[in-house]
């Protein structure tokens, strides 16, 4: 064992993760030879619809968080942390003939903003080399540009004295960043051209080939949470072809898109049995379940190996991995749509009981209760209110995206009492993503909105219709329905951000 990634697991016989921890997993050269073997898969089906050129660089917006060490020395990180620090991670670089942009001290800075207005600066600075514009998670590419609309005439200013923004704080990222570029006057007033236009009479329509001209495609996990971005990503990449890539989890990698050429939405992942011993649990949908009051989503038959999947039906997988995991259920929900030389090709539908994810966090209806039931517990020991009703939504449209929990409370308190309350919440998600993405603030803060009393018997009213009957109707923990979101906002007397990771 080389490394832990957090991440790990409870219970007997078919694990399931765990909730309100962190979980340890442990991270081996077996896991960086994986992630390296996939990439070169991903290139080769990649390379029959889109050829890139040898040598080319690629717009990669990645981003490694901060390691460290258990009493044991062991090094601890995310699974990506990892990786990028690996030596895969370079031979993954010179197998595929393409280079990120950017170089390690910007990559592992730890400061999202600080890192994505460098990976920006040096993607414009080798811009007729990129072959293509990449990301772990779409969402990232999104953020990144958005930020870029802001920021362009800073960078401008930038490649045009060949300086760096005193933005850039950090020693080792500023020295690393100003090694590579140079004073370039006219490239800084192309690109001025080129925003000024896009601004004014596109609305950023096309950013990413009216920048870089050579790119061919845009590549990063476009399925499950990270659909609600394609909308603005299409938006930004102008007719550029958006490739989904491939499938995988933190404990171990799934499968490879063989179909690079089909929409995001179309995709389907063609399983390595080599990766993992998997299985997959026959799930089958409760008639009712979107009407009555029950954690009970599936009902579930005994889990079935590779072998004896079927076209269409849907499963939950579990992981026997390499690195020690037994029977892990991963609780992703996926469905069998074909078969690429006899291994079954899933669709992703989507995880199962989680309902709060921006990009990398993972928080379920259990972690939403706690940190609520902890935080009303605290609004009960320091004023005469109480919560009477809850539930949350995960705000993708705003940069950057961020958790809304909004709360009818009965009673009187005070605004610094709330104040608390929000601060509590925010630091109660302890899962590993959200808290480095807080930390990089590739999340923003955790917002509570307090709405007037009654609401709640709003949102039942709205609801009955549609289910047939209020002893039917459950609050929803987490809602996207726009109705309901409407009727929570308008009804919002008081708004509260956290200040947890100041």
């Amino acid at each position: 064992m080389e490394r832990l990634l957090l991440y790990l697991l409870k219970s007997p016989s078919l694990f399931c993760p765990s909730e309100g921890r962190q979980k340890y997993v442990p991270f081996t050269r077996h896991s960086s030879q994986t992630t390296l073997q996939i990439f070169r898969l991903s290139a080769a089906y990649r390379s029959r619809f889109y050829p890139i050129k040898e040598g080319g660089r690629i717009l990669e917006f990645i981003y490694a968080g901060k390691e460290f060490k258990t009493l044991g020395g062991l090094t601890v990180g995310t699974a990506t942390t990892h990786y990028y620090a690996s030596k895969e991670f370079k031979a993954k670089q010179e197998t595929t003939k393409s280079f990120t942009c950017s170089p390690q001290e910007v990559i592992s800075g730890g400061d999202f903003g600080q890192s994505t207005y460098c990976h920006l600066i040096l993607g414009l600075h080798f811009s007729t080399q990129v072959e293509f514009v990449a990301s772990a998670f779409s969402y990232t590419i999104v953020q990144a540009f958005s930020f870029f609309q802001e920021v362009w005439r800073e960078i401008c200013a930038d490649i045009k004295e060949g300086n760096l923004s005193s933005r850039i704080t950090l020693p080792n990222m500023r020295k690393a960043v100003l090694a590579l570029i140079r004073p370039n006057p006219s490239l800084a007033s192309h690109i001025e051209e080129i925003c000024l236009e896009l601004e004014s009479s596109l609305g950023w329509l096309g950013l990413i080939p009216k920048l870089w001209p050579n790119a061919k495609y845009i590549s990063s996990i476009m399925t499950g949470s990270m659909l609600p971005y394609l909308k603005k990503l299409r938006h930004y990449a102008g007719g550029l072809p958006l490739v989904s890539a491939d499938y995988g989890s933190t404990e171990s990698w799934i499968g490879v898109n063989v179909d690079p050429h089909l929409p995001p939405e179309d995709v389907s992942f063609a399983v390595i049995p080599t990766f993992s011993y998997f299985e997959f649990i026959p799930l089958y949908r409760q008639q009712n379940h979107q009407d009555v009051s029950t954690d009970v989503d599936f009902v579930e038959e005994k889990p079935v190996p590779l072998s004896q999947v079927k076209l269409g039906q849907e499963y939950e997988l579990v992981l026997t991995t390499f690195t020690g995991l037994y029977r892990y259920r991963l609780g992703d929900v996926v469905e069998v749509t074909g078969f690429y030389k006899g291994t079954p090709k899933l669709s992703f539908i989507y995880r199962r009981k989680l309902i709060l994810t921006i990009n990398i966090d993972k928080n379920t209806e259990k972690d939403l209760q706690r940190v609520v039931d902890k935080a009303s517990q605290l609004l009960s020991r320091t004023t005469q209110a109480e919560v009477v009703d809850f539930t949350s939504h995960a705000d993708v449209t705003a940069r950057p995206g961020h958790y809304i929990i909004y709360w009818e409370i009965r009673g009187e308190a005070e605004d610094k009492a709330l104040e608390e309350c929000c601060r509590e919440m925010d630091a109660g998600f302890v899962d590993h993503g959200y808290v480095v993405s807080r930390r990089m603030k590739s999340i923003g803060p955790l917002e509570l909105r307090v709405v007037e009393g009654g609401t709640f018997g709003k949102v039942a009213e709205m609801c009955v219709g549609k289910c047939g009957g209020l002893n039917q109707f459950k609050t929803p923990r987490c809602t996207t329905n726009s109705v309901m979101l409407n009727i929570l906002d308008d009804s919002t007397v008081k708004r509260f951000r956290s200040s947890a990771y100041d």
